[in-house]
């Protein structure tokens, strides 16, 4: 995967890592849990960056960016986005995240509304943990690094940490982000003006009935014969697990593209 250019930034004391792919609008990725650019996007950041200047970011504690003393909350990591995206100097963005990187995506909305032109959320898609298959819950509190030893995840860390023996730490500092996150009220929601594309699978994470509910929240689901379109839009993939999202390349590529780039 060709990079243009990579590096890291201090923000608030984490060496944010970051590469740049591409020409064209700014599109920040971010990865998924315990993920890395490349283990989550090898396959689909080289279709975004034909279209777009593409600044993939690893979170804290994920990749080449080290973990520091400080849990993990959503609204730090969108802050630590937000820092790096300054210091870039790019002063709006088109923002696009996998699974917890669209949960900070998200927070980033939220709470720096002035920084995100549009926001597309795939894989994972809930605003707060009831509307996940309860599997998915007791899974999330349970899971230990040792289980995980092994997996693509975990190599993918290893090959790229500053410190490879923090792997269990990460695991365990994500255990407790699932356990203490309270969720999104639903009127943050209904207030955000972000133009939203909603993109999970049908057996993914998330009820597919709770992720209707938030493409409602977003001003979604009217009759587009009669009335106009909405400005946020929602996908369901068939046949697709939360991991499987990450395989359906060219169906994301299609999609975040024409979404990003249709009429603003």
């Amino acid at each position: 995967m060709p990079t243009t250019r990579s590096g890291a930034i201090t923000v608030d004391g984490l060496d944010v890592y970051y590469e740049i792919h591409g020409d064209g609008p700014a599109l920040v990725l971010l990865h998924g849990a315990l993920g890395t650019i490349d283990v989550c996007f090898a396959d689909l950041l080289p279709g975004l960056a034909e279209q777009h200047t593409v600044i993939a970011v690893e979170l804290q504690g994920h990749g080449h960016t080290p973990d520091i003393d400080r849990p993990l909350t959503y609204p730090r990591l969108a802050a630590d986005v937000a820092g790096l995206m300054e210091a870039l100097g790019v002063e709006a963005a088109d923002l696009a995240g996998y699974s917890i990187g669209g949960d900070v995506a998200l927070q980033l909305a939220i709470d720096r509304p002035e920084l995100v032109r549009r926001l597309v959320y795939f894989g994972g898609i809930s605003f707060d943990a009831s509307g996940l298959h309860p599997e998915a819950r007791a899974d999330a509190n349970q899971v230990t690094g040792e289980e995980l030893v092994g997996t693509r995840w975990h190599e993918a860390y290893v090959a790229s940490a500053p410190d490879p023996d923090g792997w269990s730490e990460l695991v365990a500092k994500m255990a407790e982000l699932d356990r203490t996150f309270t969720g999104w009220d639903p009127d943050q929601l209904r207030a955000l003006d972000v133009p939203t594309l909603l993109i999970a699978g049908d057996a993914d994470l998330a009820l597919p009935e709770h992720v209707i509910a938030m493409f409602r929240l977003f001003g979604g689901g009217v009759l587009g014969d009669l009335h106009p379109l909405p400005p946020s839009q929602l996908a369901i993939l068939p046949g697709t697990s939360h991991v499987g999202v990450l395989e359906q390349t060219t169906l994301l590529q299609l999609m975040i593209n024409r979404f990003l780039d249709g009429p603003r």
